[in-house]
C-alpha cells in the first residue's frame, strides 16, 4: 500500500502552508533523511525530511501550490517491491493547481463598495476632475460611492466605478496618491502582522531604559577573542545573551508568560534573540544561557542565525522562548522600544554603543562609550519596580564583564 506524505505541521500555529518546490521527482528513489520539499510555514522556508523509504509514486500537489493544509496528501511513495500499478487503489483528492504570483494592478484600491442610488435631487459631491470623466464614461454620479474627504467623489472612484474585480479606495487612500504597486505579502509577514497587531492590542506594555557603559566589555572582549587564535570570536551581543541569562536567573519573576490568567515562571533563562531574514524575522532560542560560557554562546548563536537565514531550523530551535533580545546596535539605532513577543513577559531592545559624554562621581566630565537598553514589559507579570530591578542588574553585569566569567 502506498504510503501518503502528508503536509507536515511544522509550528503549533501552522494550518497550512506553501509547497515551494520538491527536491524528488516521480520515479526517483529516497531514503529516510532524505530531503523531499521545501514548505514555507507561518515561520519560515523549511526542508521537510522523509521518514520512510520508498520510491516517489506520484506527486499530488505540485511546487508552487499555496495555501495547503495541514495533514493534506502531497504525494504518495510506493515501498519496496510496489509499481505504479500500487496507485490505482489510491483515492486522493485532486490537489488545486499552481497560484501563480498575481502582478499588482495598475491603480486597483483594496475594497469593492457599491453604493445605494442616491435619492433624487439630493447633492452629489465631486471633484472636477472626478466629474468630467464620469461624463465622458457616461456614468451617474449618483450611483458612485466617494472615497475622498467627507464622501466626495475623486478620480479613481470613476476610473474603476463598475469594472469587474475592479474595487473602491480603502479609506487609507485618498485618491491622488502616484502609481503603487501592491505587493502580496509572504506567510511569515502575515503571522508576524498578526502576532504583533495582537501583543500590542491585548499586551498592557510599559516600557523602561538604562544607559550602560560598556568600554570594560569592549576591552574585554578585545583580550579575549586576541587569545582565541581564530577558535572563535566573541561579538558585543554574545556578551548582552550571557548578561541576560544570568540576571534572568537572578530575577526569575521576569523570567515568566502570562496564560490562560496565569503566570509561568520558567526555571532556565531560554533567550530568543532576534535574527533578520529575507521577508522577516525569526528568534532562534539560545537554551539555558544563564549556564553557557560565553564562547558556547557565540558557536551556537552563530550557528542558529545561519541556519535561520538558510530556512533550515527545526521548530524547537525558534520556539519557547522565555525573554526575548533585539539588538539593532549595529545599525547605528541609538535607542528604540521593542513589542513583546507572546506569551512573554519581557523583550530587551539593545541600542549602539556610542561615544557620549559622562560625568564621572568626582564631577568631571569624560567620555564613554554607552549603550542605551529598553525593556519592554508585560505589565500583567512584572511591575515597574522589578522592571527597574532587572535592569540594573543586567547594567551591573554588562559594566563588569568579569562577572560574566565566574
Amino acid at each position: 500500500m502506498p504510503i501518503e506524505i502528508l503536509m507536515p505541521a511544522l509550528s503549533p500555529t501552522m494550518t497550512e502552508g506553501n509547497l515551494v518546490k520538491w527536491h524528488k521527482k516521480e520515479g526517483d528513489a529516497v531514503k529516510a533523511g532524505d530531503i523531499l520539499a521545501e514548505i514555507e510555514t507561518d515561520k519560515a522556508t523549511m526542508e521537510v525530511e522523509a521518514v520512510d523509504e520508498g520510491k516517489v509514486g506520484k506527486i499530488i500537489v505540485h511546487e508552487g501550490t499555496e495555501n495547503v493544509k495541514v495533514n493534506e496528501v502531497i504525494g504518495l511513495l510506493l515501498e519496496e517491491g510496489e509499481d505504479a500499478s500500487a496507485l490505482a487503489n489510491v483515492k486522493t483528492e485532486k490537489a488545486p493547481a499552481p497560484v501563480e504570483t498575481l502582478k499588482a494592478p495598475e491603480k486597483k484600491p483594496d475594497l469593492k463598495v457599491v453604493a445605494p442610488e442616491a435619492p433624487a435631487g439630493s447633492r452629489v459631491f465631486a471633484t472636477p476632475l472626478a466629474r468630467r470623466i464620469a461624463e465622458e464614461k457616461n456614468l451617474s454620479l449618483s450611483s458612485i460611492s466617494g472615497s475622498g474627504p467627507r464622501g466626495r467623489i475623486v478620480r479613481a472612484d470613476v476610473e474603476f466605478a463598475n469594472v469587474p474585480g475592479a474595487a473602491t479606495p480603502s479609506v487609507s487612500l485618498s485618491g491622488y496618491e502616484p502609481e503603487y504597486e501592491v505587493i502580496a505579502p509572504s506567510n511569515i509577514r502575515k503571522v508576524i502582522a498578526k502576532r504583533l497587531v495582537e501583543a500590542k492590542s491585548t499586551i498592557p506594555h510599559f516600557y523602561v531604559s538604562i544607559n550602560c557603559q560598556i568600554d570594560a566589555l569592549l576591552k574585554a572582549r578585545e583580550q579575549i577573542n586576541a587569545r582565541a587564535d581564530g577558535v572563535y570570536k566573541l561579538s558585543v551581543n554574545d556578551f548582552i545573551i550571557k548578561a541576560c541569562g544570568l540576571t534572568l536567573k537572578r530575577i526569575p519573576e521576569a523570567n515568566a508568560s502570562w496564560i490562560n490568567d496565569q503566570i509561568y515562571q520558567y526555571t532556565s533563562a531560554d533567550v530568543a534573540v532576534a535574527v533578520s531574514i529575507e521577508g522577516g524575522l525569526i528568534t532562534p532560542v539560545v537554551r539555558h544561557a544563564e549556564v553557557k560560557g560565553l564562547a558556547e554562546i557565540s558557536k551556537e548563536m552563530k550557528d542558529l542565525a545561519a541556519r535561520a537565514r538558510e530556512g533550515k531550523l527545526k521548530p524547537e530551535e525558534f520556539q519557547g522562548g522565555t525573554f526575548s533580545l533585539s539588538n539593532m546596535g549595529m545599525y547605528g539605532v541609538k535607542d528604540f522600544s521593542a513589542i513583546i513577543n507572546p506569551p512573554q513577559a519581557c523583550i530587551l531592545a539593545i541600542g549602539a554603543g556610542e561615544r557620549r559624554p559622562v560625568v564621572q562621581k568626582d564631577g568631571t566630565l569624560a567620555a564613554a562609550t554607552v549603550m542605551t537598553c529598553t525593556l519592554s514589559v508585560d505589565h500583567r507579570v512584572v511591575d515597574g519596580a522589578l522592571g527597574a530591578h532587572f535592569l540594573k542588574a543586567f547594567k551591573d553585569l554588562i559594566e563588569n564583564p568579569v562577572m560574566m566569567i565566574l
